[in-house]
């Protein structure tokens, strides 16, 4: 399930890789935090 999660959000979520972390609005470190969660329950 996670493997399908992750996969739909490389598609769909915007990527940030190169972005400081101190300077994100509220809403992006809530998607970074969601990725982050896919992306370890995944491995």
């Amino acid at each position: 399930m996670f493997k399908l999660l992750a996969k739909i959000n490389k598609i769909i979520l915007p990527s940030m890789i190169n972005k400081d972390l101190s300077k994100l609005g509220s809403l992006q470190k809530l998607i970074i935090g969601y990725r982050y969660w896919v992306t370890k329950n995944a491995l």
